[in-house]
């Protein structure tokens, strides 16, 4: 039996997104009803309620309890991009936070505001920052601009960070990394040393949507052996280590997991969690407990990725 602090759910919001990067695997089929549960409010709260009620502590009935034994559990919510919904994520974060999660973020933070930031922040232990690049021409490339033409200022951002962070300490900050075909040979060191994130995730491209911009092995460990002076905060995850290892919910509210490993098939995806329950739906899907273990370094104190 394994134990841990936190359960990590994934919660996938949205599709949409003002990025379109080469490599994005935030593209699901469509589910019996189309519309974005984000966009039902009612609907999300029944969601959230019902997610809560199955992975709570202690729920002798869910399948994980006698493996994980876990204290907690954190929703993460990603997309897409879920400050697109910007009205209604302040209020979907204070309610999962008062259901009794605990509540992380991933952001592309094209439009992550100091107004917003200050917003979000008294109700995050976590706010994910996705940047794969520090140069102008590489983030155009991958995708990383919006339809207005507009590219990520990091100054800007880390300058919102560092104000957040000085008002609300408990909120930790970490960035995400895909590691591709036009970002492999980069050196971040410094946009992760202006940052100060408390954890630097550092990720393979995973061809589960499309093949582009794949790399190989010897390019992603040359990667992430470059960045060897933030070895205390890496967390490296190779395609491997990311096959049913990561509790996923996609936007219209079902289970999902990866397909085939090193394929790009798609996803697999269990029934609606509304229409046949948290319980159910749950079983349709693979989950590893030891892939999920196997994500959380010592080092780093078992700390939820």
């Amino acid at each position: 039996m394994h134990t841990k602090t936190t359960l990590v759910i994934n919660w996938h919001l949205t599709e949409a997104c003002n990025y379109s990067c080469q490599y994005c695997y935030a593209k699901w089929d469509a589910a019996p009803s189309p519309r974005e549960l984000i966009n039902d409010l009612e609907q999300t709260e029944a969601l959230l309620l019902e997610l809560y009620h199955f992975f709570q502590p202690g729920n002798l009935a869910n399948p994980l309890w006698d493996q994980m034994r876990w204290t907690s559990v954190r929703l993460n919510l990603a997309g897409g991009e879920p400050l697109l919904h910007h009205r209604r994520l302040p209020h979907v974060i204070r309610k999962a936070s008062r259901i009794g999660f605990e509540v992380s973020l991933i952001t592309n933070a094209s439009r992550l505001t100091e107004k917003m930031v200050a917003e979000l922040a008294p109700d995050l232990v976590w706010l994910g920052i996705s940047l794969d690049s520090a140069n102008d021409e590489t983030n155009r490339k991958i995708g990383r601009i919006s339809g207005r033409g507009a590219l990520l200022d990091v100054e800007a951002l880390a300058g919102a960070l560092d104000g957040a962070r000085a008002k609300h300490p408990h909120m930790k900050v970490k960035i995400n990394t895909v590691v591709n075909e036009l970002n492999q040979a980069e050196d971040l060191s410094p946009l992760i040393t202006r940052i100060v994130p408390q954890k630097w995730k550092i990720l393979r491209m995973l061809p589960v949507v499309t093949g582009a911009l794949a790399i190989t092995d010897q390019a992603f460990n040359a990667f992430v052996t470059r960045h060897q002076r933030f070895a205390g905060i890496i967390c490296a995850e190779d395609n491997q280590e990311m096959r049913d290892s990561y509790l996923m919910v996609d936007p219209n509210g079902r289970f999902f997991q990866n397909g085939q490993q090193g394929t790009s098939e798609g996803y697999i995806y269990s029934r609606p969690i509304l229409e046949a329950g948290a319980a159910e739906a749950f079983a349709g899907i693979s989950f590893d407990p030891d892939q999920f273990f196997a994500r959380y370094p010592e080092q780093l104190g078992g700390d939820a990725k």
